[in-house]
């Protein structure tokens, strides 16, 4: 509602005027002027109202503007009373008014590759409207501009085991650390967690979220990561949007004691079954600590050389559960037939007979924890595979980038 500064002077007449404008004004602002005339003496000369002046940044026509920007719309001599911004497939970009509506900024960011429409709707200081159009297009995104993830769990809707944390990696660095971390958003129906950011065992950068202790079986958990424009540093903007959706099944943690040479699996806190294995001999100790079982490949080759063993073995392996991304599993081990539970004399998985692989391979999830002890080795790097439980909680929460 326009207040008038002052009390309005008696009028006799009230008469629509259009005032000629530049050519470009009108492409620019599109005004229609209403304006009061007349006094208490007669008839008084017409004067039309200024026009709000709306301004867009990026301008009007702009190509190859820089990735990751928030769009600004701003109105002089007036205020902004709507502003519409779609990208090129009509999809909508949030924002809102500020500063009495003299202001509208984006709260997502501009993508790589794309056109943008800015529509706004103003009003000047007489309560004329107008409206104004504006559009402009962003640098193509190429391999040298966009930097792209991969999450973990990688199936949507997937049923995971207790320990398995919520692990997002990146295909390139992250600088900016804080700035990706700010635009992920967690919903685990009030688990106690925090993000914490590793290095992968490739060397990539990665953020996991874990919570302060193992899931509480039947937890959603989603992820909301709003990185569509953010820049992740080093000149490279992620170009999308990502959600994930899981959940936690059952309670399983499989206790491995080297020393003793076997291990047991625990359900709901209750043993189920033992088994006899053998272990990494002392020269390949197989690593203490908790390990997150990653995957069940069932049957595939295994060669030393990938390890760093040179050639001493090149098998095909039955039943293989991976624990870590350097290479160390639980699988069958037949040719360790009268070893088991007696001698630990692998290269550093955790060997068992084709029976109990079998067993154990039907009973476990990709989540479940393996928590080992009794070896004469470390215990296993963080970023090895999913070592985030070898992190107590105040050092995990330290490795946020918003500690």
């Amino acid at each position: 509602m326009y207040l008038p500064s002052a009390a309005p002077r008696p009028r006799t007449c009230r008469t629509q005027v259009t005032r000629a404008l530049p050519a470009a004004a009108l492409a620019v602002t599109g005004v229609l002027a209403l304006s009061a005339c007349g006094g208490a003496g007669g008839a008084g000369a017409a004067v039309a109202s200024a026009p709000t002046k709306v301004t867009v940044d990026p301008g009007d026509g702009a190509k190859g503007v820089e990735p990751g920007r928030q769009i600004s719309v701003t109105a002089k001599g007036g205020a902004l009373t709507a502003v519409t911004v779609t990208d090129g497939g009509g999809r909508k970009l949030s924002g809102a008014l500020a500063a009495g509506g003299r202001t509208w900024h984006s709260a997502a960011r501009t993508v790589p590759g794309a056109t943008y429409t800015v529509q706004a709707q103003a009003r000047n200081d007489d309560g004329a409207k107008s409206g104004s159009k504006a559009s402009f297009s962003t640098a193509a995104a190429t391999d040298e501009n966009t930097n792209k993830l991969t999450l973990v769990p990688g199936t949507a809707g997937a049923k995971v085991g207790v320990g398995q944390p919520l692990s997002i990696r990146f295909d390139h660095p992250v600088t900016d650390k804080a700035a990706v971390e700010r635009q992920l958003r967690v919903d685990a129906a009030g688990t106690e967690g925090s993000w914490g950011w590793v290095k992968d065992h490739n060397g990539s950068d990665r953020i996991d979220w874990r919570p302060r202790t193992y899931w509480k079986p039947g937890t959603k958990v989603s992820l909301k990561a709003a990185l569509s424009g953010v820049d992740s540093g080093g000149g490279r903007y992620f170009a999308r949007d990502y959600d994930l959706s899981f959940t936690i099944g059952r309670s399983q943690v499989v206790k491995v004691d080297i020393a003793a040479k076997q291990l047991t699996l625990y359900r709901d806190g209750q043993p189920v079954k033992t088994l006899p294995v053998s272990a990494g001999r002392r020269a390949n100790a197989t690593w203490n600590g908790k390990m997150v079982l990653m995957a069940k490949e069932g049957t595939i080759r295994m060669r030393s050389e990938t390890v760093g063993l040179g050639d001493a073995y090149d098998k095909m392996v039955d039943y293989s559960m991976k624990l870590s991304t350097s290479g160390t599993y639980a699988h069958a081990a037949p040719w360790n037939a009268g070893k088991f539970g007696r001698v630990n004399d692998s290269s550093g998985c955790i060997g068992m007979s084709n029976a109990d692989a079998s067993w154990l391979y039907g009973q476990l999830n990709v989540g479940d924890v393996f928590e080992v002890t009794g070896s004469s080795e470390d215990t296993i790097a963080t970023g090895n595979g999913f070592g985030d439980w070898n992190v107590d909680w105040a050092q995990w929460q330290g490795m946020s980038a918003l500690k």
